[in-house]
Order: C-alpha cells, then sequence, then structure tokens
C-alpha cells in the first residue's frame, strides 16, 4: 500500500500541473501588469517622501496610474476592430505590449531628461500596459467558462503581486546596482518575455463562455457611453470600494515614513511583504470562497480591514512605528480575501456582447471615479493628522463594503435562480 502511495500522488501533481497550464499565459501577462506599474508608481512615492518632498506632492504621483482609469475611452475601439495580424483580443494584446516595450526603452535613455518627459513616457507606457489589460480581460470573458474564471481571477492576482515583487521589490531594490537605465531595460525585458506565452493561445470561444449576461439587446446610444449606462449602477458600487480601500490601506506606507520606519523597512513592507500576501490569499481566496460563500468571505476580509484602520489610528496616535507596521501587515492579509471575489464578479458583470468596454467601464471607470480622492488622500492626512485621518476613513469603507456585498448577493442570487 505504501508502495503505491508515491505514483498516486506523483499523478496528482502532474493533474495538477496539468490543470494549471492553460492559466500560464494570463499569468504571466499579469505578471507584466504588477512588474510596470509597481516598478513606475510604487516606489517612486515612497522614495520622494523619504527626501522631504511634501504629502500633497506625492499624491500627485498617482497621475501615473491614470491610463488604468481611462481605458473605457478607448475600449469601444478594441472591441470593434481587428489589428490585420493575430486574433481579435491577441493582437491588441501584442500590440499594446510592444508599445509599451518600447516606450520603457525609450524611458531608459531619459534618466537625467526633464520631470514633465519622464512622466509623460511612465503615463505612456502605463497607457499600453492598461490596453494589453482590458484586451486580456476580453479574452477571458470570451473564451474561459464561467466555472474557470474563479481560477483566471486568482491567476490575476497571484501574477500581480509576483509582477510587484519583481517590479519594486527586485528592481527598485536593486537600483543602486542596476541604475536608471539597467532597471527599466530590465522591466521592458520582463515585458516582451511574459508576452510569448499568450501567442500560441487559442483564441476560440468555447460553450459556455462570454454570452449575452446583461448587455444584451440593442443599445440607443454608441460606444462606452451606451454601456455605461447599463453599468452605471455596478461602475458606482465597484468606485465606491475600490475609493474607500485606497483611503483606508492606501497611504498605510506613507504613515509609517512619518512614524519613523525606515525607508527599507517599508520598501520591503511594498514591494516583497505586500505582494507575496497577495499572492499566498490569492491561492487561498478561491477555495476559501467555495467552502465558505463569496460574501462571507468580503465580510470576513472587510472586518479584517476595519481592524487594520483602527489599529493604524492607534499607532498614530501613540507614534508606535511596530504598531503601525503589524496594522499594515493585516490590512494586506484581510484586503488579500477580497480580491479574488471582486475581481471574478467583475468577469460575470462583463459577461456581454462588449467584454473589452464592459470591463474597461466596471474597473476602469470606477477606478478613475476613485482617482480625485487617491490624489487628495495624502494632503488630507497632512491637514488632519494621520490618526483622525484613518478614524474618518473606518465608516466610509464599512458603508463601500456593505453596499459591495449587497450587489454581490443579488447577482449570486440571480444566478442561482436562472438555473
Amino acid at each position: 500500500m505504501t508502495g503505491s502511495a508515491g505514483p498516486a500522488i506523483g499523478t496528482r501533481v502532474v493533474d495538477a500541473l496539468a490543470g494549471l497550464r492553460p492559466l500560464a499565459p494570463f499569468f504571466c501577462l499579469y505578471v507584466t501588469f504588477g512588474a510596470t506599474l509597481g516598478f513606475l508608481s510604487g516606489g517612486a512615492p515612497l522614495i520622494l517622501r523619504a527626501r522631504g518632498v511634501e504629502l500633497a506632492e506625492v499624491g500627485l504621483l498617482q497621475l501615473i496610474n491614470l491610463p488604468v482609469g481611462l481605458t473605457f475611452l478607448w475600449a469601444p475601439l478594441l472591441d470593434r476592430l481587428r489589428l490585420p495580424v493575430l486574433g481579435h483580443r491577441i493582437g491588441w494584446i501584442a500590440a499594446a505590449q510592444a508599445a509599451s516595450v518600447l516606450l520603457l526603452v525609450v524611458l531608459s535613455f531619459g534618466e537625467t531628461w526633464p520631470l514633465p518627459a519622464l512622466l509623460a513616457l511612465a503615463i505612456a507606457a502605463c497607457a499600453g500596459v492598461a490596453t494589453m489589460d482590458i484586451a486580456l480581460e476580453a479574452l477571458v470573458v470570451e473564451t474561459v467558462p464561467a466555472e474557470r474564471r474563479a481560477f483566471v481571477a486568482s491567476a490575476k492576482l497571484c501574477g500581480a503581486s509576483l509582477g510587484g515583487i519583481l517590479g519594486v521589490g527586485v528592481l527598485v531594490g536593486s537600483y543602486d546596482s542596476l541604475g536608471w537605465r539597467g532597471a527599466v531595460l530590465a522591466c521592458a525585458a520582463l515585458d516582451a518575455l511574459c508576452l510569448l506565452p499568450i501567442l500560441g493561445y487559442g483564441e476560440a470561444r468555447p460553450r459556455g463562455a462570454g454570452g449575452s449576461g446583461d448587455g444584451g439587446g440593442p443599445e440607443r446610444w454608441p460606444g462606452s457611453l451606451g454601456r455605461l449606462r447599463r453599468l452605471a449602477g455596478r461602475v458606482l458600487v465597484l468606485g465606491a470600494y475600490f475609493a474607500a480601500s485606497y483611503l483606508v490601506a492606501g497611504p498605510n506606507t506613507l504613515a509609517l515614513l512619518d512614524l519613523g520606519a525606515s525607508l527599507g523597512q517599508v520598501g520591503t513592507l511594498t514591494g516583497t511583504v505586500l505582494p507575496a500576501v497577495n499572492l499566498v490569499m490569492a491561492l487561498a481566496a478561491g477555495w476559501l470562497a467555495a467552502r465558505f460563500g463569496t460574501v462571507r468571505l468580503i465580510a470576513v476580509g472587510a472586518v479584517g480591514v476595519l481592524a487594520s484602520g483602527g489599529l493604524m489610528a492607534v499607532a498614530c496616535a501613540g507614534r508606535t512605528a511596530e504598531l503601525g507596521i503589524a496594522a499594515a501587515v493585516l490590512s494586506f492579509v484581510a484586503g488579500g480575501l477580497l480580491g479574488v471575489p471582486v475581481f471574478n464578479m467583475i468577469y460575470r458583470w462583463a459577461q456581454g456582447p462588449k467584454p473589452a468596454t464592459d470591463y474597461a467601464l466596471l474597473f476602469g471607470a470606477a477606478f478613475f471615479a476613485a482617482m480625485p480622492l487617491r490624489v487628495a488622500a495624502p494632503a488630507l492626512a497632512g491637514w488632519i493628522g494621520w490618526p483622525g485621518y484613518f478614524a474618518a476613513t473606518l465608516p466610509l469603507y464599512a458603508a463601500a463594503v456593505a453596499w459591495l456585498a449587497v450587489a454581490v448577493d443579488r447577482t449570486l442570487r440571480a444566478d442561482g435562480a436562472a438555473r
């Protein structure tokens, strides 16, 4: 009996790896998404704050992420037009990723260029990555059956987390040895290599993928405007959630710097601990959602985030960096529980005739709606102080996540009734 256990375990491992193989192209591209955005926008705020730059000015660096919130402006083009090479979605993925690689190569020569020029190139590179992302999400909706999309959501968050480790933890951590050009070119090389697996992916739509969802029927309004009229309620739900989540957890690392934590400690938290925790939680969240239920998992994660915000307020009032670090780690763990359920629901809500446009609205427009608060948060904290800031964000987060849970529950109940 013992002799047969080894081969049986080996067979299960092989079967598990075979089941994960279809996720590899998605995983690789999500790595580039996390690495590029992490490298361009993750380390700069901490470095500048450590050099004494005012919180209000640090907040302006959130503009690097602006293209992520504006993809709904050009997403209809991705739904309507097919490029002359490769498949419909893969053609756009390849073109957008290639543009990002080229822009990063140009950026690698700009160490001494004026800041506005560097910022413009960084925003343009992020626009390429964001365009790749919405084309990739449309590919998921169209080709991955609904029952397997939770695995893709896990691959998305795992890949983005690993990308964050590479883009912030490795490239920014190795900046002294790599230098500007070496670090930026390494990011460009990673983006180019991670594009290769998707080029062999079959784009044919299987039965059970895509579908009309909630978006069928003729539209009186063209493009994003027509889709927004259908999705406005869900965009508002997600926008409130994204904004509240950033308010309660996003400025944690800036607060830690002001509490006296070193840039090395905070950089390790941002570039290694956060992505590593997100990776583990992304792997576990799918199983936890199946075991305990999606809405229940959202509730547990929300309670953890609220607890972390309360601890951070106490840490700031008592000027205790160690408690602040513990609160930040708790925020990483609790927030990680919500990633898979939220993105899996976005896939569900984007299931319609124009998945690139719908995903861009559900994620991008919601992200864009939260952008003013993301920019203003550091200035607000500087005005009222960190303890008051964190205390003020808790009821806002509680209301936003409760609204999200109600919307998710309503969709799950409707899906159950439809069966």
